[in-house]
């Protein structure tokens, strides 16, 4: 029989079992095959921090097939990646074969490899390890750090913050740095400077432009001329002047090669470059590193990605000085290899820098292997990697004073330039930077002497204003979480998409702009729970964790130290009055909310009342804002800023009558909730559970603006807009929870912003529904009930759906094929009721076998509690966290799992 070696994707495993032959069984655990469940007292700090681990049913079916294959083998190989996840899914499978008595007579190994090629899947099979114990337990204390900040605090925030989703360890101080960056940004204030310029002409007849940097003997500070009368003196004073040369510097600067890429400067470059997110960026490269098929083999193409080292292997750099020898030159190669070090806070350089794993596989030769993304991913990569060992660039700076001989303490001007003296690096790669004003002013000056006289053009005074500071971009952010140790390479992107899921940020022009949901939870969790949204502690916890993995600290030791004071400062919590949280928001917030107005005016007056404050309230789904004269003045707008594009309407005492139905006489008006502005038809009779018809008002439209017209237009929505011109099906438009969409049979579609709803026409309707129309097509009406029949476009394949039953389609049949008949004939075959977002992955666990639930007595059901069927419990007890154990299933039922179980998990 064959040995097993287990590794994590599909995709590495078919080309690592190219590599070693008929003699090894290569078999994929895709990921994680455990977690701690998304429920209370998966992590127990009273019982030393024990963690209960559950299989879902992928993890379960992937164990079970490498159980099968170990059958008759001699070693099992535990190839995951060479990180702390890897480390942590090797002993997961280890711990859940060895419950399995799958392990017997078998000999267990711990590999890694920094590439997928041949030669290092060999090396690796030839040095085998046991599992790095320090690492797993870094793991462990990582994992349940963030169970128990998710678990623990996002509970308070949803008592205490009405509408709010979750708060994380790290990606809390992720948000709070963006929020804090908006708030420099709405608190700063733009100062005018003025800056005064002339042309030159040399003696040769050379044009060149030089800077005002001295009058009246003193040299001018940035604000020195802050206004247009200083800057018009002082333009009369260099249109007065008889310029000549005063001095010439010239100085060499050389300029060095930036170090090979780690995970967060492949993200921020490939964000400068290509505009790949940080999703993007790691997928792409995962790809890459996976390998692709060249020559009939499959190749791994760069080292693996999740690294924040910056050294290289030293047969890689021989060989990269090898290539750039040859193709650019000894002048190109530096006498020396060139070393690096990084200089990222907490930087563990465990791994080496991502490089490529063959440099003679120019991104020429390797273009036609690639898509387009992987091909621009793999150029950045290859040229990175060789310009790090590439000679220094070298420039001749120049540095020009101009003066008046006659007028010691007259006007002086300067003029600077660069010539790209020896291109070195830069032949093949130039780093961007975040910001374009930082680059080095790269402009050449013509040949001058001391003494020379010049012929003056015009002078040009011109008007400046400070700037504020950027939001952050994708790049920025991974660099200033980087710099300050916050998260490690593999969590950077997740934690800003978790950011963007939530609703928390959003990217607005690449850059974030945090929602105001985002800013509420951020200066709640400042004003109650500081310490724990403190970058410099979360770095500081970081450290932690790596001594861990280091093995000078013990993870348990260091879990207690967080518990006690994090208990205790959420102990501190639970007597907080609702109106305390306000009074801390409304302080932090207002002058976000109420921004100083132009005119002097108090922004927080009540424009409907015209004497009540206004000021942040909670209600059951979220803040809004709203009168402190309330109920008598019922004023409120969303949360939004005073004057913003959503700035609501006064409607005074909480609605406007806008007039009569033409034909049931009800009276029809535009109403504000907590919400927004939405019209309404009649009232609701004393006594009736029937509500009056409503309908929100779609953006651009203005609740003191809208005409009857308008409100009745709103108020009979859906309407048909005509049918289409090839299916022959009615298409109708009309709002919906999401706002505006047209819709044929069971199609919607959203329209954009600027879609009027109420005029938008047929082939506006057609374009639109088009889009969805290619994953999604209408076969026709169940004769059952008249419903539409669907077949869609899946994640894992094409599938018919009626109403909330679906069935997949058979392999042998596509979308286009599929007909009604057929797919009715399916549904009733093989459908099965859609399981709603969130309810996938870990249902079967949660499954209760009917014979177990008879069988078991009802005092056992209850001292069981409700532990699921199924589930694996490993107890990390003192002696190690290695020890496995396995619980009996429950007899009592499960307990239905609350919706905000899973919300808490992040």
């Amino acid at each position: 029989m064959s040995d097993v070696v287990v590794v994590e994707s599909p995709a590495k495993a078919k080309t690592i079992n190219k590599y070693l032959g008929s003699g090894y069984t290569v078999l994929a655990s895709f990921g994680h095959v455990r977690d701690l469940p998304p429920k209370d007292g998966s992590v127990r700090p009273e019982q030393e921090f024990a963690m209960d681990w559950a299989a879902d049913e992928r993890g379960s079916r992937q164990v079970a097939a490498i159980a099968k294959a170990l059958k008759g083998a001699k070693t099992l190989y535990l190839a995951t990646d060479p990180d702390r996840e890897g480390e942590a899914i090797s002993w997961h499978v280890q711990a859940m074969l060895a419950e399995r008595h799958a392990l017997k007579g078998v000999n267990v190994e711990r590999i890694a490899f920094n590439e997928i090629t041949r030669t290092a899947i060999r090396h690796a099979i030839a040095h085998p390890r046991p599992l790095d114990m320090p690492l797993i337990e870094a793991y462990m204390a990582r994992r349940a750090l963030d169970y128990l900040v998710g678990f623990t605090l996002s509970p308070v925030l949803w008592r205490k913050l009405p509408g709010s989703r979750s708060a994380g360890r790290v990606q809390s101080v992720a948000l709070r740095l963006i929020c804090e960056r908006e708030a420099e940004i709405e608190a700063f204030r733009a100062r005018e400077y003025w800056t005064v310029e002339a042309g030159f002409t040399t003696p040769a007849g050379a044009p060149f432009t030089a800077r005002l940097t001295h009058l009246d003997g003193k040299r001018l500070d940035q604000f020195d001329l802050n206004t247009e009368a200083l800057a018009r003196r002082a333009k009369t004073q260099v249109e007065a002047g008889n310029f000549s040369v005063a001095a010439v510097e010239r100085k060499r600067v050389r300029r060095n090669p930036p170090a090979p890429f780690t995970t967060s400067t492949l993200q921020q470059e490939a964000s400068r470059k290509l505009g790949f997110g940080a999703q993007q960026t790691m997928r792409l490269a995962q790809q890459l590193y996976e390998g692709v098929e060249i020559g009939g083999d499959t190749v791994g193409l760069i080292t693996y990605m999740r690294t924040d080292g910056v050294q290289m292997a030293r047969e890689a750099i021989a060989a990269i000085r090898d290539h750039v020898k040859a193709e650019y030159g000894a002048p190109y190669l530096p006498g020396a290899a060139r070393e690096y070090t990084s200089r990222a806070k907490n930087a563990q350089e465990a791994h080496e820098a991502i490089r490529p794993t063959d440099v003679t596989l120019t991104p020429e030769q390797a273009a036609r292997h690639l898509n387009p993304d992987q091909r621009r991913l793999y150029d950045l990569v290859w040229k990175r990697a060789v310009a790090s060992q590439m000679q220094s660039a070298e420039l001749d700076q120049v540095s020009v004073e101009l003066a008046d001989p006659a007028l010691p303490r007259g006007p002086r001007l300067r003029a600077t330039g660069s010539i790209l003296a020896f291109d070195g690096f830069l032949k093949l790669y130039h780093e961007d930077l975040d910001d374009p004003a930082d680059e080095p002013e790269s402009r050449m000056l013509p040949p001058m002497a001391e003494r020379d006289p010049l012929r003056r053009g015009e002078v040009v005074a011109e008007q400046h204003f400070t700037q504020p500071p950027p939001r952050y971009s994708e790049a920025s952010l991974v660099k200033k979480m980087e710099e300050l140790g916050i998260g490690r390479p593999s969590t950077y992107a997740s934690i800003l998409t978790v950011l963007q899921d939530r609703n928390y940020v959003k990217l607005d022009k690449k850059r974030f702009v945090p929602e105001d949901r985002g800013r509420l939870v951020t200066a709640f969790l400042t004003s109650f729970f500081e310490r724990y949204v403190d970058p410099g502690f979360t770095a500081g916890l970081e450290e932690q964790l790596d001594d861990i993995s280091g093995g000078r600290a013990e993870w348990r030791g260091v879990m207690r130290a967080f518990w006690e004071e994090f208990s205790r400062a959420v102990d501190q919590t639970k007597d907080l009055k609702i109106s305390d949280v306000i009074n801390a928001l409304d302080q932090d917030l207002g002058p976000h909310f109420f921004p100083p107005r132009e005119d002097g005016s108090d922004p927080r007056v009540c424009a409907a009342c015209g004497n009540g404050r206004l000021g942040l309230k909670l209600g059951r789904h979220g803040a809004f804002i709203g009168c402190s004269n309330y109920p008598a003045c019922q004023y409120t707008r969303r949360l939004v800023v005073d004057g913003g594009e959503e700035e609501g309407s006064t409607l005074k005492e909480g609605m406007r009558v806008l007039g009569e139905h033409p034909e049931t006489g009800e009276a029809i008006t535009v109403r504000r909730g907590p919400y927004g502005v939405y019209a309404q038809q009649g009232e609701q009779e004393a006594g009736s559970k029937i509500k009056p018809r409503r309908t929100s008002l779609p953006r651009g439209m203005d609740g003191d603006s809208i005409t009857l017209e308008q409100a009745l237009g709103l108020l009979s929505l859906p309407r048909i807009v005509g049918i289409h011109p090839e299916l022959q099906e009615p298409i109708e438009a009309g709002i919906g929870r999401f706002g505006p969409f047209v819709k044929m049979g069971g199609v919607f579609a959203s329209l954009d912003r600027d879609d009027d709803v109420l005029a938008v026409g047929l082939n506006r309707a057609v374009d639109v529904l088009a889009r969805k129309l290619a994953s999604v097509r209408t076969l026709g009406a169940h004769p059952a009930d008249r419903e539409p029949v669907l077949v869609r476009k899946g994640r894992f394949g094409p599938y018919a759906q009626h109403g909330n039953k679906v069935a997949n389609l058979p392999r042998d049949v596509t979308m286009d094929d599929l007909t009604l008949e057929q797919a009715v004939a399916l549904l009733a075959e093989k459908g099965k009721p859609l399981k709603p977002k969130g309810a996938r992955g870990k249902a079967a666990a949660a499954k209760k076998p009917a014979a177990a639930a008879k069988a078991a007595p009802k005092a056992d059901a209850k001292k069981a509690g409700v532990k699921k069927a199924g589930v694996k419990k490993v107890a990390a007890t003192k002696a190690g966290a290695a020890k496995v154990g396995v619980k009996k299933s429950a007899a009592k039922k499960p307990a239905a799992r609350k919706p905000a179980a899973r919300k808490a998990a992040g």
